[in-house]
């Protein structure tokens, strides 16, 4: 062994930073888009806009220069499969170097374009949702109406400060712990009347420590089977959850009849009492593509980009560069921020044209399901999309990233098109969404009295040539939330 220095020749495959920008470009959906655009805008002083109108029919900008009368550092991106790119490659690689790689950024903003802003963030703010109530607040807001000690009013307080709307608003923490070191008996005693009035609070059952107090601290003696509710709720939960309804009847001496009518009125009390009060995010749905279909039948993908507008750059910063008495420093300014404007346009074009194209080429393998519905999706890799549209399986990944297509069966995400499958016992494929699907008819139309089991779901499945593994149903089955064969039995049915 011994140590030396060595020459060796690698060819090494890097990403320019621009080339990185057009690949999150594309994966980044309308609304983002559009931020994204107005981001650029502010930073980029050489970016123009033309708001299209929609309902105007398409025109081309007469002042805007043609590709012929581009300099080189204004010709547009284009897609070439065949040749990797290569031209493009090659005046990225020439930009890089005639460019400086830092230079100050910094311009004066127009009044417009900062009166502009200042519009944008008055709306944002009128806009903004209120922040709702959460659990504490609502809990501490009853507790400062009641009239109670101040002792035991701190540590309620202290107990509600542990609750969370997530867990379902449960006590996790022992009483014990809340209180100081060198705790009395006493100190006890009032932490557990501080409790017992925090679970007087609404909503009923809040602040329980397990799932039958919870479940306790919501019933009232007016309710029907008040006292037998309580019998099944502090010894037979488990027995309930599991549908051992026998067994129950045999150690209470209840018929199966009154269990199952318990049950039901059981199920009306809320095991999570807390989860109401937790925000939740709806977001809003804009469809990135619009699938329509023609009067012959056959069906249009078109982009829905309306609200992206139109780019251009500024023909003041273009007089600029040519003037002869711009200074050095001012058009190595304007180059680099042309070269950042016209990628910015370019990756913009590359998007719609690559987004196009694989929806086009979603929409023709899956004109089935989008013809008879859910049971007809075919089996569909993102390989084969990336194999048909002539690009690397990780753009069709990006393109359909976070996007959403318009269909006549609702507004539907593009990667619900892409399904795993299986083959039948014949060789044609079946995906996992169809056997999903026969097998809920399967449990639907069973014997309640007599429920299929995972094998026999297997050989149901096999009668409709579909070969699964018993694994995969139960899999799927639990996935689904169906419950176990002994679980979905009904007992009322069962012959005694």
């Amino acid at each position: 062994m011994s140590m030396g220095l060595q020459a060796r020749q690698m060819q090494v495959q890097k990403l320019a930073p621009r080339m990185i920008q057009s690949m999150e470009i594309l994966q980044l959906p309308t609304l983002a888009l559009q931020e994204r655009i107005e981001q650029e805008m502010n930073e980029n002083p050489l970016l123009e806009q033309q708001d299209v109108d929609p309902s105007e029919p398409d025109r081309l900008d007469d002042d805007a220069p043609s590709a012929d009368t581009r300099s080189e550092d204004e010709k547009e991106l284009v897609v070439d499969n065949d040749h990797a790119n290569q031209d493009d490659f090659e005046r990225l690689e020439k930009m890089v170097n005639d460019l400086p790689s830092t230079f100050d950024d910094s311009f004066r903003r127009s009044s417009n374009r900062m009166q502009d802003d200042a519009d944008r963030r008055h709306d944002l703010m009128a806009n903004a949702q209120s922040r709702p109530e959460s659990l504490n607040d609502f809990l501490l807001h009853q507790l400062a109406e009641m009239d109670i000690d101040d002792r035991i009013e701190k540590l309620a307080e202290r107990i509600i400060s542990t609750l969370d709307a997530r867990d379902g608003g449960y006590l996790r923490t022992p009483l014990v712990d809340l209180l100081s070191a060198g705790h009395t008996e006493e100190d006890l005693h009032l932490a557990e009347k501080a409790l017992g009035i925090v679970q007087s609070l609404e909503p009923a059952g809040i602040a329980a420590r397990d799932l039958s107090e919870c479940l306790l601290n919501q019933l009232s003696p007016a309710i029907p089977h008040y006292e037998e509710m309580k019998t099944l709720i502090r010894s037979h939960l488990v027995d309930l959850a599991e549908n051992r309804l026998p067994q129950i009847a045999k150690k209470t001496n209840f018929t199966i009849e009154q269990i199952q009518e318990i049950r039901e009125e059981l199920h009306m009390l809320n095991p999570k009492p807390g989860a109401a009060f937790m925000e939740t995010y709806v977001p809003n749905v804009t469809p990135d593509i619009i699938l329509e279909q023609d009067d012959e039948g056959e069906y249009k993908v078109r982009l829905d980009d309306d609200r992206v507008p139109t780019l251009f750059i500024s023909d003041y910063y273009r007089s600029r560069l040519q003037d002869p008495n711009s200074t050095t420093e001012e058009r190595e300014f304007i180059k680099q921020k042309i070269s950042s404007a016209q990628w910015l346009i370019d990756s913009i074009e590359q998007r719609r044209s690559t987004l196009t194209k694989v929806a086009e080429a979603i929409v023709e393998h899956q004109k089935k399901f989008l013809d008879e519905g859910p049971e007809a999706i075919e089996p569909l890799k993102m390989q084969q999309i990336a194999d048909k549209v002539g690009v690397h399986v990780t753009t069709v990944s990006r393109a359909v990233d976070d996007k959403w297509i318009q269909t006549p069966r609702g507004i539907l995400p593009l990667k619900r098109f892409f399904v795993g499958g299986t083959q039948t016992e014949d060789g044609d494929d079946v995906a996992w969404d169809t056997i999903r699907l026969k097998l809920q008819e399967l449990i639907d139309k069973e014997d309640k009295s007599n429920p299929y089991s995972d094998e026999q779901l297997v050989d149901e499945l096999k009668k409709a040539s579909m070969t699964v593994a018993r694994r995969t149903v139960t899999k799927y089955r639990k996935r689904m939330g169906i419950p176990s064969s002994r679980q979905r039995r009904d007992w009322s049915l069962v012959k005694k």
